[in-house]
Formats: C-alpha cells, sequence, structure tokens
C-alpha cells in the first residue's frame, strides 16, 4: 500500500460564522437519503489492499459513524445532482466519510494509538460469510487497478470528480477540509488515472449490491468446538436471567423496559389491541388497512401477542430489525391494530398496524429466538395499494396476506403476456406460496400476484417489502392498473428492470410508451418507454427510459435519475438517447422526447439538431453526446442520463 499524503483531523466543533449549521436530526436525514451513494464513496476512496470484503464492511462503518455529536458547522461544498444542491447536512456527512476513508489508508505507527478507523470495523459484522460487490467487466477491474496504484488523496480527488461531479475548486476546498496537506499534489496525480468517470456507478464498485460466499470451513469447524464450553456459560445465565422475576424471559427477545407510564403500558397490553369486525369494510367509507380484520389461528394467543408488542416496542440486540426507506421504526404511540396472528410455514407471525406503517413480527415455531421485525410505510394507502401484504417468504415462494375485499387471487409471468394466470387458493385471506421474483442470475421469469374485487383486477409485484408495488399503465396523470391484454403486453419486454427497484420503498410502479421511432436502414420501428417508481415516502424516486427494438424479448435501459419529476404527473416530459447499431453495421445516436417536445440538439461528442421529437445521426461507437430538448411551449428540458 502506497503512503497517503494527508494529515486527517477530527471535525471541528463550530466553524466560521458564515458557515451554515448542522444538528444530527439534518445530517441523519442527508446519510439516509443518500447512503448508497456516501458508501458507494468510500468503497472506492478506501485502499484496495484492505481487499474486497473488508472494505465493504469499513465502508458501511464509515459512512454509518458520520453522524456529528450534536450541532456543528461546516463548510457546503455543493453536489452536482440529485437533489443534493446545497445541503448542509450531506455536505457534513461527505466530508466526514472522505476524511475518516483516508485515514483508514493510514499506516499504523509504532507508539502511537491507531485511529478508530483504521481498524476492522466492529459493525457491522457478518459471520460465516464473505460479502463483495458483483463483479463487472474488463473495464471496471482495469479502473480498480488505476485506482490502487494512486495514493489516498488522488483517489479521493478522482472519486469527487468523477461520481460527485465536483469541479477542481470545490475538490480542493474537500480534501483541504479533511486534512490532506498537499492537495494541488492529489488533483495532479489524480490527473495522471485515465478518466472514465461514467464505470464509477458501475455494480463493481457498488457495497450496497453483494454477493456472499462462505469463509474457511475447516477453520470455522475447529473455531466451534472451542466456543462450546463458552456457549455452556452462556446458556446457564441465560436459564437465570429467563425466571420469573424483573427479567426479560415474559417478553421475549425485548430489550428492558425503557419508559414505565400509562400510554407505554396500554400499547404493550395485547388485551387493548384493536380488532376490526370482519364485515366492517362492508359499511365503510375507508377502504384501507383501517377496515382489516383480524384473521390467523392464533388471535388469541395472548404470549405470542405480547411478545410481539415488546419486540416492537425495544427490539434486543438479537432482533434483525428492518424497514422500508422514510419508515420510522420507534414503538407504538398506542394500541396498534391487529390484522394477523397464526403459523406461515415454520413461523409465528404477527401483522400489526398504527395508522401509518405495517409491522409484521416473525418467531419461529419451536421457539421465540431469532425474531424479526419488519417495518413498512402504508400512510395514504387507497384500495388498490392496502390489497396485500407479504404473510412469509420461503425457499423462493411467497404467501400474502389479501384484503376483506379480494374474491379472486392468481399467479401470472409478466414476461408471458399470452399465458393464462394461475389460480392461487385462498384459505380465510391467506393465498397460497407462489413463486417470487428471481432475484439473482438471468432474469427468464418475473412473476406477479393478480388479485380481483368488485372494482376490478390489478397486479403487484414483491420488490422485497412488506407491502408488494401496484404496477400501472399510462401517461402520467391518467394512470389505470396494468390489466388486460394491452397492459401485460405493454409490461412484457420491461418486466426485468424492476429489480432495479427493489428495497426502495416503492409504492408504484407506472410503464407507458412516450415516442416511437422509425430505425434508419429499414429496421422497423422502435419504442422508447418510461418506467418510474413512486415511494411511500414521496422522495427517492427512480426513473428508467427504456429502448425496446423489434422482435427484442428485453428492453435496454437507456438512461436512469432518481429523485427528480421527469415522468411524473407533476412533469411528465421525457428525453433520452442510445447508440444503437443497424443491421447492416453503421453506429446511430438515436434520441426521443416526450409529446411536446419542439426540437431536439446533441452536444459534445456528437453534434446534431432534429425538429421535433425525434433524432437519428450517424456517430462513432463509444462517442458521448449531451441532449437538450426544446418544449413547444419554450421550456427547455435535459436528457436523463
Amino acid at each position: 500500500m502506497q503512503s497517503q499524503d494527508v494529515a486527517p483531523r477530527p471535525a471541528p466543533a463550530s466553524g466560521s460564522a458564515s458557515d451554515p449549521v448542522v444538528d444530527v436530526e439534518q445530517a441523519e436525514a442527508a446519510l439516509v437519503e443518500h447512503y448508497p451513494r456516501l458508501v458507494r464513496l468510500a468503497y472506492l476512496v478506501l485502499p484496495p489492499g484492505l481487499g474486497r470484503n473488508r472494505r465493504v464492511l469499513t465502508a458501511h462503518a464509515l459512512t454509518q459513524r458520520a453522524l456529528p455529536r450534536g450541532r456543528t458547522a461546516t463548510p457546503v461544498i455543493p453536489a452536482q445532482s440529485d437533489g443534493r444542491e446545497g445541503d448542509p447536512g450531506y455536505a457534513f456527512v461527505r466530508l466526514q466519510v472522505v476524511r475518516t476513508a483516508l485515514e483508514a489508508g493510514l499506516p499504523l505507527r509504532r507508539r502511537a494509538w491507531p485511529k478508530r478507523s483504521q481498524l476492522p470495523p466492529l459493525l457491522p459484522q457478518v459471520w460465516g460469510l464473505r460479502l463483495f460487490p458483483r463483479s463487472g467487466g474488463a473495464d471496471e477491474l482495469a479502473l480498480d487497478q488505476r485506482l490502487s496504484a494512486l495514493t489516498g488523496p488522488a483517489r479521493a480527488a478522482y472519486v469527487l470528480r468523477g461520481l460527485e461531479k465536483l469541479p477542481d475548486s470545490d475538490v480542493r476546498g474537500l480534501l483541504t477540509a479533511a486534512g490532506v496537506a498537499d492537495v494541488d499534489a492529489a488533483l495532479d496525480e489524480a490527473d495522471s488515472a485515465q478518466a472514465e468517470y461514467g464505470l464509477l456507478d458501475s455494480p463493481e464498485f457498488d457495497p450496497c449490491s453483494l454477493q456472499a460466499r462462505p469463509t474457511d470451513l475447516m477453520r470455522r469447524r475447529q473455531h466451534m468446538k472451542a466456543a462450546l464450553a463458552a456457549a455452556a456459560a452462556v446458556a446457564v445465565c441465560g436459564a437465570l436471567l429467563g425466571m420469573p422475576g424483573d427479567g426479560w424471559g415474559p417478553d421475549g427477545a425485548a430489550a428492558p423496559p425503557y419508559a414505565q407510564n400509562p400510554a407505554a403500558k396500554a400499547a404493550l397490553d395485547p388485551a387493548l389491541l384493536l380488532k376490526v369486525p370482519a364485515a366492517a369494510w362492508e359499511s365503510s367509507a375507508r377502504t384501507d388497512f383501517s377496515v382489516w380484520p383480524a384473521r390467523g389461528d392464533l388471535t388469541g394467543d395472548s404470549a405470542l401477542l405480547r411478545r410481539a408488542l415488546a419486540v416492537w416496542a425495544r427490539p434486543g440486540e438479537t432482533v434483525q430489525v428492518s424497514a422500508t426507506p422514510g419508515t420510522p421504526s420507534g414503538g407504538p404511540s398506542g394500541p396498534p391494530q391487529l390484522l394477523y396472528a397464526g403459523t406461515v410455514d415454520n413461523a409465528r407471525v404477527v401483522i400489526l398496524y398504527d395508522g401509518l406503517r405495517i409491522v409484521r413480527y416473525a418467531e419461529p415455531r419451536d421457539n421465540a429466538k431469532g425474531a424479526a421485525l419488519d417495518f413498512a410505510r402504508v400512510d395514504g394507502a387507497d384500495r388498490a395499494e392496502a390489497s396485500a401484504v407479504v404473510l412469509g417468504r420461503a425457499d423462493g415462494n411467497v404467501r400474502y396476506l389479501t384484503a376483506p375485499w379480494v374474491t379472486k387471487a392468481a399467479d401470472r409471468d409478466l414476461l408471458k403476456p399470452g399465458s393464462d394466470a394461475t389460480g392461487l387458493t385462498l384459505t380465510g385471506g391467506t393465498t397460497a406460496p407462489m413463486a417470487g421474483p428471481a432475484q439473482s442470475g438471468p432474469c427468464t421469469s418475473w412473476n406477479v400476484l393478480q388479485l380481483t374485487d368488485a372494482s376490478g383486477t390489478r397486479l403487484l409485484t414483491d420488490l422485497g417489502e412488506l407491502v408488494p408495488a401496484r404496477l400501472t399503465t399510462g401517461r402520467p396523470g391518467s394512470v389505470k392498473d396494468a390489466s388486460g391484454a394491452g397492459a401485460l403486453r405493454a409490461w412484457a419486454p420491461y418486466a426485468c428492470s424492476l429489480g432495479a427497484m427493489r428495497s426502495a420503498g416503492v409504492r408504484s410502479v407506472n410503464t407507458w410508451t412516450y415516442a416511437a421511432q422509425p430505425l434508419p436502414d429499414a429496421s422497423g420501428t422502435a419504442d422508447w418507454v418510461c418506467t418510474r417508481a413512486e415511494t411511500w415516502q414521496g422522495g427517492g424516486e427512480r426513473v428508467l427510459a427504456q429502448f425496446h427494438t423489434p422482435g427484442g424479448r428485453y428492453a435496454a435501459v437507456a438512461a436512469k435519475a432518481e429523485n427528480v419529476p421527469a415522468c411524473g404527473a407533476k412533469d411528465p416530459q421525457v428525453l433520452a438517447g442510445v447508440l444503437w447499431k443497424s443491421g447492416a453495421g453503421t453506429w446511430y445516436l438515436l434520441a426521443a422526447g416526450s409529446r411536446g417536445t419542439s426540437s431536439i440538439n446533441a452536444s459534445g461528442g456528437i453534434r446534431a439538431t432534429a425538429n421535433g421529437n425525434l433524432l437519428a445521426a450517424k456517430a462513432k461507437q463509444g462517442a458521448q453526446a449531451e441532449l437538450k430538448g426544446t418544449l413547444v411551449d419554450g421550456r427547455a428540458v435535459s436528457g436523463l442520463r
């Protein structure tokens, strides 16, 4: 590992009078919103000599420790996109991530205490597995080798230029604030590396999308024998703690109580749980989760319900907790509504609702150890969005609890629009298990849940969260449920792109064809489609512009963006381009805008102009262009990237 010309220093307690003040809440909001980008930044700045597994864990650890301990001041170095412009919270956590990532690459010195970032992270930890990002191609490997040859400050300068798209003046200010002694030398060294900044967005450098492999199995077996004696001692202590008294035994996996007040006690009393009558939805003006009745074979199991409420209020260290983005994970403010309590495969499951969130508690069927707690935000859900909740997943299959107004359930493969749906048995609102969408490998099928009620038929897809996402079609502002032969054909080429929407708190996904373009060399007509995912939190929307050539089974993603109004109800305009090779071997830049685009202009590596919403110009392989469009009302629109 090369030495690094950096002298890290702790974050200042206060800045100049002109610097904005950042509090913990503001920094936390920025960290949560931009967590994948910050972890990618840390991963790229960390020295590759750490190894991919430790780089992944260290990148997550450094990002999670980037919050200030109190109010602090920081110079704002603006971001260039994704709604981060001028956000002092994001500027602060980004500076902390860069500073600690540079510290992590410093060599350990004798007679000096190591910094926390120089040591292996205590958290997060994954036992028995090695984690590393998905492998990229030869270009990504070459870039990783070039970055490993740079010093830490030069690597940081390269990444800030390419990933954050900061000009050199802002890079210089950020590195100076991070404690780099010779910023000019770092910038000059970064210039020596070939500028292939687009590769920094590759899955090769994404520590949030990981692959897992086992560690040394023989060594683990040897260590297991040594651990048995310690486990026996822990078992004795656990038995003593579980005896009657003031211990945590009655609450299962819950941590010790943190409050003793009437409201907290009422929220933990299973006798006070709200249970809606079975026929309440038929006369209610509302059709959402608030009118779901309590179902399942364990709704009268007070011990199970007490454990679920206690773990919700005070999850212990052994509880696996997950929450969709933007969902608070605190305890209930009062007695919640019980939606389900029953046995699902090899687990006991309790599903609760507090008006804002769906909460799922699950524990193994034979004991209360290994409990899991999942949160999903569902405020403002309508009849279609409150149609189903995931009860459990096992062996690649998904089982749902459906709304009381659902009369039929079926399993349908989106990639086969001409095939019939396979009916699913409904027992007390619970579906038979159905195959979930493919999690890895080639996308050869995408199974969705088809539900029918008095208002019609709709499709829902499992994106790895508690509440499946609703699928729709149509121009923004006039979308409708994806049902019927036309909607199924419209979704088929784009179903596999739903994998990019996983674990983002997605509420609904809409797809619509915004342009049809005749291809050069008499190659037929291609469709331009925009796919937009709306979220429950109202932020973090994901937009894909896709290009589908005649006869192709799948579409190609031409551009993507997050946190933009494009392709949505507020701004339905879309502009995107792609390099395409004709059957005659000629390369073209093809671009298309949505209805209302009066002209398109390409600049950069390809210069071309076209009137109307379509552009086709000859190009060279690998050329890059920047697209600008003008609408009929004179407004300018930029191309998605």
